[in-house]
């Protein structure tokens, strides 16, 4: 995030201020009940949910590791808990699959 937002006199904005601004964010955008969780706790967490959603909408886990900048096998090694529920949706391709060779 370094080089995303500066100071009033355009250097680099400390990590704590960083870390206040996300958590008075948090706090100002979710639900209380939710600010109390460890959803979104850090700015990082926001990459994650992006990759995750991208690996749960389908694409090639080898797109969404170069968009990323991760190899895939560290891109499944931290996001592979996100396609929990999805094997239905596996099982599905794979029939339709086999039913081309019919």
């Amino acid at each position: 995030m370094g080089g995303c937002f500066f100071n009033e006199h355009g250097g680099i904005l400390s990590s704590s201020t960083y870390d206040r601004v996300w958590h008075e964010a948090r706090t100002l955008g979710l639900p209380s009940h939710l600010s109390a969780t460890p959803l979104v706790a850090r700015p990082y967490d926001l990459r994650h949910s992006a990759l995750s959603t991208w690996l749960n909408a389908g694409v090639d886990p080898t797109e969404v590791a170069e968009r990323a900048g991760n190899s895939v096998e560290v891109l499944l090694a931290r996001c592979a808990k996100c396609l929990y529920g999805r094997q239905a949706i596996g099982n599905q391709r794979i029939e339709e699959l086999l039913h081309q060779y019919e």
